[in-house]
């Protein structure tokens, strides 16, 4: 039976390895060797990684692949991916080949706006409230200069702070929402700050403004924080050519297969079911890139699903058309992302990462991150409308079902070769594995 433990945290990692290896595993020396065994040999990389997070018992290897020949604004691009999930490295390769005979994608920043608020409960007349806030809005910027300077000095700071009434919402909520450009940083930390400063100045203002009764005084702050929905830090991505030079191998009649590939991206956007399978195909892509960089990928996936229901209804973040004879297909995104601060000066292989990308800033990365996005979007579209997706898929997938099954090099020889010529199913291969060894 599993026992409760006291002090885990207080452990040393080996002494956490060994009670979890004594509770929960039948054979604790195997489950101790495991988790040993991905530990990294450099004893200052294995430190570094153990002090990421808490509780740290062993590293948890994600691949890390890489998808060549993207030309992006004239200029060729290898670009890095993190991720699990077998034929997305390949599917990108693919697209950026693809369009690198085509004019490549082009990519461009809207805005780089970020928010956050200070969510409040007033207890009194609004119009009052709104004069008081319009009376201390300087205060506001004032008393948080020692936390922007910095951040001035590289360009970015408070944009805005907007008193907003929520009360059609929520009995008494208002909030202050603020605006913020944090540069190449993604910003958590500098906006934090911000915002709880502004609650200090909120609270500690009202209790000496007069004409607030002493029940209006009584402000009560709820919470301080960032928002990771950013509808306006938008990066568009995009790519074009005539129809015609649409056709290669795979695509024999370019105009069907246009017309076919814009039907399938609006059926994305009128249908949440397959907008949803749709929208993962591109965060495939985007998820990929942020996690490569050190981003928080939970955060940019929050944002843009958000994003992708504004209208009220979930949509297809990608869109497409055919107009006097060319083939466009783009998206939007929101995209807070960093390229100084937080894992990227700590995380060697997110170091090596940002190199490859030649030590891109904010706005670049957010212009690689869409193209990955929409290049992952075009693979899956284009084998949907034409040769269906499991085919492409299921062969990349082979060799992780042989490696589930310890496949000997011969046995692989012969399944790949059998495979060539038929159709790839994991019952198919686990049958023809049993066959052999028969």
């Amino acid at each position: 039976m599993n026992n409760a433990v006291a002090g885990f945290s207080k452990l040393s990692k080996e002494e956490k390895i060994n009670w979890i290896a004594k509770e929960y595993f039948s054979t604790p020396t195997e489950a101790i060797a495991l988790l040993k065994n991905y530990w990294n040999t450099d004893e200052k990389i294995q430190n570094l990684h153990d002090e990421f997070i808490e509780n740290t018992i062993t590293n948890f290897y994600i691949p890390l692949g890489v998808a060549p020949n993207f030309l992006i604004n004239g200029k060729y691009s290898t670009i890095p991916m993190a991720i699990e999930e077998s034929s997305v490295v390949a599917a990108a390769s693919k697209a950026a080949k693809f369009w690198s005979t085509r004019g490549g994608f082009k990519a461009s920043i809207i805005n780089t706006e970020k928010n956050g608020q200070v969510h409040f409960i007033y207890k009194g007349d609004v119009s009052k409230l709104a004069l008081f806030f319009a009376q201390t809005k300087a205060t506001f910027f004032s008393e948080t200069e020692s936390i922007t300077k910095n951040m001035q000095k590289r360009g970015g700071g408070i944009l805005d702070i907007a008193l907003n009434d929520k009360t059609n919402l929520l009995e008494n909520y208002y909030q202050l929402h603020a605006t913020f450009e944090t540069k190449d940083s993604m910003g958590a930390n500098f906006i934090n700050s911000c915002l709880e400063q502004f609650a200090k100045t909120l609270k500690n203002e009202a209790l000496q403004y007069d004409l607030f009764t002493d029940a209006e005084k009584d402000i009560q702050v709820v919470m301080s924080i960032l928002s990771n929905y950013v509808p306006n830090c938008i990066v568009r991505a995009e790519v074009s050519c005539p129809v015609a030079d649409l056709k290669e191998k795979q695509i024999e009649n370019p105009l069907d297969f246009a017309e076919r590939f814009v039907q399938a991206v609006q059926i994305a956007e009128v249908e949440p079911y397959r907008a949803v399978t749709h929208n993962k195909g591109i965060m495939n892509g985007i998820d990929a890139v942020v996690l490569a960089t050190g981003n928080d990928f939970r955060a940019v996936e929050a944002g843009i699903h958000a994003y992708a229901a504004k209208s009220g209804q979930y949509s297809s973040l990608s869109h497409a058309k055919v107009e006097n004879g060319i083939f466009s297909f783009w998206l939007e995104i929101p995209l807070a992302l960093g390229t100084v601060g937080g894992l990227t000066s700590l995380h060697p292989l997110v170091k090596l990462s940002l190199e490859m990308l030649e030590k891109p800033t904010a706005q670049e990365l957010m212009q690689f991150v869409a193209v990955a996005g929409l290049a992952q979007n075009f693979a899956a579209l284009r084998s949907l409308t034409t040769t269906g997706i499991q085919d492409g898929h299921m062969k990349m997938h082979l060799n992780n079902i042989l490696n589930q099954f310890d496949a000997t090099d011969t046995e692989r020889i012969t399944v790949r070769a059998h495979f060539k010529q038929n159709a790839i199913t994991h019952s198919a291969v686990v049958a023809l594995i049993e066959q052999i060894r028969q």
